[in-house]
């Protein structure tokens, strides 16, 4: 068969990492366009861009989806089938040109955490469990019919980074067990309305997994120590959960949790100078163990208390 692969991001480069080692032909690579990054505002290519050009492969740029010159060139390629891995929302005119479909690599078991964030929010929200799915592209985003799925366990030592590492590698399997189950004609997919009905649940009670601004990265320390720990571990490394010391931002990156009854007030920080930094929370502290202060680098809790004193 002949591919397409559209994706940005490191996440959708070990998919296609997989496909080239597996000698699957790759008509094209469709990633977004270089965009000025860093100080110097240097042109900087996209992680799926680099290693297309690092295995020879044709890339293309479009700066929009439905532009004519990108459609003529796209369905000159006469490719059997398009994958979607973190890309971006793909017109009806793009993912219905190839006579095999397109079909997309989501980060949750749908339908479960449909939406842009998924690793995120099953983090945030205390999940023990989340895993990769892929499903064939319509019309409204993450709602197409599920081909295959695959899980993986989340504990209390991960974060949203560890968990988007466990399902980089997993999905890039379940991308090429999907691939070969449509090369052979051995898929069958299932609508996510009739996984929603094995779940007993209404589409109503679905969990989703939106974009997150700023406002949801500020820790709320009136809250229990548990929800607290979650929020700071799903937003770990990235966008950051945030408090304020002294008047500055503080990032929390490495967090741990301490459950227990305390007099103190919500907020608090306390420490000895030298070891520990902690935040008392509801019904106990977080005790931070990385973290990064408003124009400094990021560290480890040790070596900032080494250099700064608390007021």
């Amino acid at each position: 068969m002949k591919i397409v692969f559209m994706g940005t991001p490191d996440f959708a480069v070990a998919s296609l990492n997989t496909l080239v080692e597996n000698n699957y032909e790759i008509a094209a690579v469709v990633t977004a366009p270089d965009k000025p990054a860093g100080r110097g505002q240097q042109l900087s290519q996209s992680a799926v861009k680099k290693y297309a050009v690092e295995k020879q492969l044709k890339v293309l740029q479009p700066e929009k989806l439905k532009n004519a010159d990108f459609l003529t060139e796209l369905k000159a390629l006469n490719a059997d089938l398009f994958i979607v891995v973190a890309f971006r929302m793909l017109p009806e005119v793009v993912w219905n040109m190839p006579p095999k479909g397109t079909f997309n690599l989501h980060g949750s078991l749908l339908p479960q955490y449909r939406g842009a964030a998924p690793i995120n929010w099953a983090v945030i929200n205390g999940e023990k469990e989340t895993g990769v799915t892929t499903f064939f592209l319509q019309h409204e985003i993450d709602t197409g019919n599920i081909i295959f799925n695959a899980k993986t366990a989340i504990t209390d030592e991960d974060n949203a980074g560890s968990v988007h590492d466990k399902l980089m590698k997993i999905g890039a399997n379940l991308v090429l067990k999907t691939v070969r189950a449509i090369e052979n004609n051995e898929v069958k997919p299932i609508t996510q309305d009739l996984v929603i009905a094995d779940l007993g649940i209404s589409p109503d009670g679905l969990k989703h997994a939106p974009k997150i601004f700023k406002d949801d990265c500020k820790v709320n320390w009136n809250q229990p120590t548990e929800q607290i720990f979650n929020l700071i571990r799903g937003l770990s490394p990235y966008p950051t959960a945030f408090t304020e010391l002294d008047g500055l931002t503080l990032k929390l990156f490495t967090i741990e949790k301490e459950i227990v009854q305390h007099n103190e007030m919500p907020g608090k920080v306390l420490s000895d100078g030298k070891k520990f930094l902690k935040f008392t929370t509801q019904d106990g502290y977080i005790n931070v163990l990385e973290l990064q202060l408003q124009g400094k680098k990021r560290m480890k809790v040790d070596e900032f208390l080494r250099g700064y004193r608390l007021s």
